[in-house]
């Protein structure tokens, strides 16, 4: 009796304690996007945003040092790829973003082409035949690395002039990005590849003329916007043009098809961080990204018939936070001036986001996307 007397003593303690705790749940401040069941399978447009050498630990200082929040943190689905080359464990920018653009590992400093030097169409180019609209953006030059797999077939990266004649033979739609020079001024020849885009119709603007922050795209399907003459500035000192050059690119892009559109963003100064072992700059250039990913998932999120995926290629610098750190307040560190071969976090959202749960090749990016993209079974 004394048992059953404690047990009934214990039951009411207990239900007086559910009393006392607060009736209004609490918010969560982080919200994870939720995508609706009448979503279709198949995704009208893809926006792909690369951050150059973001891996988990880029994107962690980013995190902590914005006060524990990051729109990552809305993607509902996220992967791990190995981003490998065909020729080493630690891949460069170029085979590394080859491998998204043509499906194919190939060798580090390869652009669009694979390991025996052939050619490879891409998925922007193969967006291009198809009718779809397509961009590029970058906070380095348009010629760099990771936008120039994408329009170009080289087996050298830093080609830059070639890589910018590779890109007059693709038609696309929004071009975005420093390497005004390797347009106008070329050393190799007398062509003035600017000439040439505006025979095309596409309107030209660049940072003498016009200062982007201040500057509104207008209602035209071909346009192009160099933001320096070589590389832009970095974030920290001055450069502010990632977010709203993805905001009103996605609208011209939106605008140019109605078959939908393909746009590749890339934050490409994360990398440059990790390689001058600067935390500032690497941690100041992943949150400028991520002002990028809450404007393609803004847009997502309103179309509903958009994919985003945010990766990077590969870590830079072997980044680390140390014990003694606080938020907003880390003590970090780095092992190297080089890339890692660390695995790289994969995030999507949209329709056909659920195949990229897991862990796979970095060359499972560009097939993902192509069979959803063009509704291949």
């Amino acid at each position: 009796m004394f048992k059953n007397q404690f047990k009934g003593i214990l039951l009411i303690g207990f239900l007086l304690h559910l009393s006392c705790l607060p009736t209004k749940p609490v918010q969560n401040v982080n919200p994870v996007l939720v995508q609706e069941v009448e979503e279709v399978s198949h995704p009208k447009n893809i926006i792909l945003l690369i951050g150059d050498g973001m891996g988990i630990s880029q994107i962690t200082g980013g995190l902590y040092e914005n006060m524990n929040w990051l729109n990552l943190e809305r993607f509902p689905v996220i992967g791990l790829h190995k981003s490998y080359s065909a020729d080493s464990l630690v891949t460069d920018s170029a085979a590394g973003a080859t491998a998204f653009s043509i499906g194919i590992k190939s060798k580090n400093g390869y652009l669009g082409i694979d390991s025996s030097k052939k050619s490879h169409i891409t998925i922007l180019e193969e967006s291009v035949i198809r009718g779809l609209a397509t961009g590029l953006i970058t906070t380095t030059s348009v010629v760099h690395a990771t936008p120039a797999a994408f329009v170009s077939h080289q087996p050298d990266r830093e080609q830059y002039e070639l890589i910018a004649m590779d890109m007059m033979d693709v038609d696309f739609n929004l071009l975005i990005g420093g390497g005004k020079k390797y347009f106008e001024r070329r050393k190799k020849d007398s062509f003035n590849l600017i000439n040439l885009l505006l025979s095309k119709g596409y309107m030209v603007r660049d940072y003498f003329e016009e200062d982007f922050e201040s500057y509104k795209i207008p209602s035209v399907k071909k346009f192009c916007f160099f933001t320096a003459d070589g590389d832009p500035l970095p974030a920290n000192r001055g450069r502010n043009y990632l977010q709203k050059a993805t905001k009103e690119g996605l609208r011209l892009l939106e605008n140019a098809s109605q078959k939908g559109f393909f746009l590749m963003i890339e934050g490409g100064q994360i990398d440059w961080g990790g390689h001058d072992n600067v935390s500032e700059y690497l941690v100041s250039e992943m949150l400028d990204f991520d002002k990028a990913v809450k404007e393609a998932l803004d847009f997502a999120e309103k179309d509903k018939n958009t994919m985003v995926i945010v990766t990077g290629d590969h870590e830079t610098g072997g980044f680390s936070i140390l014990p003694g750190s606080e938020m907003a307040k880390l003590k970090t560190a780095f092992t190297t001036k080089k890339h890692t071969a660390d695995l790289i976090p994969v995030f999507a959202y949209g329709p056909g986001s659920e195949r990229f749960a897991g862990i796979y090749e970095n060359t499972a990016i560009y097939h993902k996307m192509r069979k959803l993209l063009f509704n291949i079974n």
